[in-house]
């Protein structure tokens, strides 16, 4: 694969993640796409009142960064409101939930490391988040 340093979001092709409602995924920086080994980068936008349910990704960190909109984060017991400029981290193997809130879409970066790639050996389902 050519390496490929600059990407647009928009000539990115969309995709619904499993395990989330509502949402609406861009794979902007990752293997298939820049040939990235460490890390993706994934623009995700989430309906109001949709995102992901309870899961953990053994062995990959994670990190949501809100763009625009608010959402609501939980993870080993902890929950907080997010809005523009706000993060929050997600360590492996760490069951948690995600989800926009408020009246508008919410629209974020995913980071994650190493790359997920929606590869079903990469995500366990689980009960609230714990």
């Amino acid at each position: 694969m050519q390496a490929r340093y600059f990407v647009r979001t928009q000539e990115v092709p969309a995709y619904s993640p499993a395990n989330h409602s509502g949402t609406l995924n861009r794979r902007l920086v990752g293997p298939a796409v820049t040939g990235a080994k460490q890390l993706e980068v994934v623009h995700g936008t989430l309906q109001s009142g949709e995102g992901a349910l309870p899961h953990a990704h053994p062995g990959i960190e994670q990190v949501c960064y809100i763009l625009e909109g608010a959402a609501v984060a939980e993870v080993a017991g902890q929950r907080r409101e997010l809005g523009p400029g706000d993060c929050c981290f997600f360590p492996a193997d760490t069951p948690h939930i995600f989800k926009a809130i408020g009246d508008k879409p919410a629209k974020i970066l995913v980071i994650y490391s190493p790359p997920y790639e929606e590869n079903p050996a990469r995500v366990t389902l689980n009960s609230p988040a714990s």
